[in-house]
C-alpha cells in the first residue's frame, strides 16, 4: 500500500513539501457533464435564461475557480497557472453541456485539481443559473481526462 503523503509523523495532516522537485511544463484536463431537460437546454441555446449568458459566465466562472483552487481545497499548493481554459460541447439529441477545463503551468506539481475545480465551478454555474427554470439538472461524470508532466508521468483516462 502506498505511503500517505499528506499525513506527518504524528498522523496529522500536512501539506506536502514539493521545493526539492524540479519545475516541469504541466498539463490537466478534466470535464463535468451537465443534463438538462428540452426546454432548459434551448433556453441556454437561444441566450434566454433570465440571469444572463449562462456559457460565458461560465466559462468565467471555471477560469476564476482555477485560480482560486489552493483557497477552495486545504492541501493544494499554490500553483503559478500559465493558462486556463473552459470548453463547452453541446449535445442538442441528449440535453447536455460537456464542460472542458485544461489548465497548464510550469511548476513543482500538477494542476489536476485546478482542473477538476474549474470544470466544476463551470458546471455549477450552469446549474446556478438554469434553477430557476430546472430544479432536477443532473451534474455528472466530472473526472480528470488526462494530465502531463512530472514526476509520476502522463495519465490518460480509460476511454480516451
Amino acid at each position: 500500500m502506498p505511503e500517505l503523503t499528506h499525513l506527518n509523523e504524528s498522523g496529522f495532516a500536512r501539506m506536502v513539501d514539493v521545493g526539492g522537485k524540479p519545475k516541469t511544463q504541466r498539463e490537466a484536463v478534466a470535464r463535468s457533464v451537465v443534463r438538462l431537460n428540452r426546454e432548459t437546454y434551448e433556453l441556454v441555446a437561444a441566450g434566454k435564461i433570465k440571469k444572463g449568458d449562462v456559457l460565458s459566465v461560465a466559462q468565467v466562472a471555471g477560469i476564476m475557480a482555477a485560480k482560486r483552487t489552493p483557497e477552495l481545497i486545504p492541501m493544494c499548493h499554490p500553483v503559478a497557472i500559465t493558462s486556463a481554459d473552459i470548453l463547452f460541447t453541446q449535445d442538442d439529441a441528449g440535453c447536455s453541456i460537456t464542460v472542458t477545463a485544461t489548465v497548464r503551468c510550469t511548476g513543482e506539481t500538477g494542476v489536476e485539481m485546478e482542473a477538476l475545480t474549474a470544470a466544476s465551478t463551470a458546471a455549477l454555474t450552469i446549474y446556478d443559473m438554469c434553477k430557476a427554470v430546472q430544479r432536477d439538472i443532473v451534474i455528472e461524470e466530472t473526472r480528470l481526462l488526462r494530465k502531463s508532466g512530472g514526476k509520476s508521468g502522463d495519465y490518460m483516462w480509460k476511454d480516451m
